[in-house]
């Protein structure tokens, strides 16, 4: 999982490249990149770490023009270096930089083919970097040697729609000519697109959430659908067009659940909404399985699931507190590389406050289950601080399947569901009691908002893949071959691409 954003402005644009970023930092924690356009020129800077970090004075004046991208960059298999971090550059054709959040099912097949058929060079073992060529040689194929114009570039996306598999959201600045913006047939992952008006014109800015158009006084203007293409002239002109052959939106459930800000909007649906929704459909089959005289009183497992938590509380008109502190300065465990140092954080993150728990019975909420590493260290907490039962309630249905379109889930091992009862992961876990959301009602509470959603990837949670090439053998050659070494967070690379030298 990770996040992106690109800008076609009436002036500089590397400070709201940076401010889009920090509002997308939930995204991603490992690595962050901005390139940007000036003249002739691409400029990038990018590095592992919190954007905060990662961009000095110094980087961002290196960074002039009005039009570029940015990523954050969450870790997943094949993503262990700052060379693979975003954005990416190719020189040929025109010069494109490229930033991609989402994964590809077929990379590898692609890979070979870019080398033995294309003759193209693939330099890491980034499937991001493969989809930029992909992209290059069908933007290639469409213009012939002619100059390029708005239908070569939506017959290059068609192209690349027609060859790729798997989950993608893309920005990309073509060097002279604009943005271009588009998503894959499923709308897996989320884009959406802001205009902001301005005496010398509109402003442009695309990003995998609301949250940065709105924090940056852009007005949302909807998302980018499913296959969809849209190009952003350097003058301001926007042309969008379908680009796919039977697209379908089919957006990952889990944005919903747990990835996305609360007050972004995607595909049309609030983030926020849906969760309250989530803890009504949660309360209903707490209720039904539990003596609710037995609860007294329900807590969230901070950030995420506090609008659940709420919700059900209400609706059972029960005791709501808020028991555990957390500490803001600690990243989000789930996203974070390795069992060892996911599991030391966890303290670190999170404090019980003694009074709330002390001689009760505790009903627990969180978004969902992953690991399980999280939820055995938190109920533990709560019994060091006098708890006398412990619940736990999940809004979200047992993680029990590897995703293989971006969430660092690739390996069933890891997950604390697989091949085990609801009564067995109480007993993991250490609570009293466990109540998991069915699969049903989580759809329905996204569904109730847009119910245009017929719908959704759900893999994780159901096994039900909608590109529908993942097979036991594709799961288990990604089992195989998945590694988790990453390079110094600390280095970094800055690139000066064109056509003059950078004085900084």
């Amino acid at each position: 999982m990770c996040g992106i954003v690109g800008v076609v402005g009436r002036g500089p644009v590397n400070q709201l490249l940076y401010d889009s970023l920090l509002l997308l930092q939930h995204r991603g924690q490992d690595a962050a990149g901005i390139a940007t356009a000036h003249g002739k020129n691409f400029n990038m800077f990018k590095a592992h770490g919190l954007v905060r970090d990662v961009f000095r004075t110094r980087n961002m004046r290196s960074l002039p023009g009005n039009s570029g991208i940015g990523h954050v960059r969450y870790p997943t298999a094949g993503s262990n270096s700052v060379e693979e971090a975003q954005p990416f550059y190719v020189n040929a054709p025109f010069g494109i930089t490229f930033a991609h959040n989402g994964n590809l099912t077929n990379w590898r097949e692609l890979r070979e083919s870019l080398f033995a058929v294309d003759q193209r060079h693939i330099n890491t073992n980034s499937d991001s970097e493969v989809l930029l060529n992909v992209l290059a040689h069908e933007l290639q194929e469409s213009v012939h040697g002619k100059t390029l114009d708005e239908d070569a570039i939506f017959n290059a996306v068609a192209g690349l729609h027609r060859r790729v598999r798997g989950a993608y959201a893309v920005v990309a600045q073509i060097a002279g000519y604009g943005l271009l913006t588009f998503r894959d047939p499923n709308g897996i992952r989320p884009l959406c697109l802001g205009r902001h008006d301005t005496e010398a014109g509109p402003e442009w800015m695309v990003a995998s959430e609301s949250v940065a158009l709105e924090g940056n006084g852009f007005v949302l203007q909807g998302d980018v659908a499913p296959g969809e293409a849209v190009f952003i002239s350097l003058d301001g002109k926007v042309t969008r067009r379908q680009c796919a052959d039977q697209p379908q939106l089919s957006p990952c459930i889990f944005e919903y659940v747990y990835f996305a800000r609360p007050d972004s909007l995607i595909d049309s649906v609030s983030v926020y909404g849906s969760r309250l929704r989530m803890g009504e459909h949660l309360a209903d089959k707490v209720a039904r399985n539990m003596r609710l005289g037995d609860i007294d009183v329900v807590m969230p497992i901070p950030d995420s699931s506090r609008p659940a938590a709420m919700q059900l509380a209400s609706r059972l008109n029960l005791n709501y507190r808020e028991g555990l502190i957390k500490n803001r300065y600690v990243g989000r465990t789930f996203i974070m590389p390795g069992q060892a140092v996911r599991k030391k954080s966890v303290r670190q993150k999170l404090n019980a406050i003694g009074v709330e728990f002390k001689g009760k019975n505790v009903l627990l909420v969180d978004d969902s289950i992953v690991r399980g590493t999280t939820s055995r260290e938190i109920v533990e907490m709560a019994r060091d601080a006098g708890a006398n039962k412990v619940f736990f309630a999940s809004a979200a249905p047992p993680v029990r399947f590897p995703n293989v379109y971006g969430i660092d889930m690739p390996d069933q091992k890891d997950l604390i569901a697989t091949g085990r009862s609801d009564e067995e992961i109480a007993r993991q876990i250490g609570v009293d009691a466990l109540i998991y959301q069915d699969i049903a009602s989580m759809q329905q509470a996204v569904r109730e908002i847009n119910p245009a959603i017929d719908r959704f990837d759900a893999s994780c949670f159901d096994g039900d893949y909608v590109t529908g090439d993942i097979t036991a053998e594709y799961l288990k050659r990604l089992s195989t071959g998945r590694t988790q070494d990453l390079e110094d967070e600390a280095s970094g690379l800055q690139f000066n691409m064109g056509y003059a030298a950078n004085d900084n």
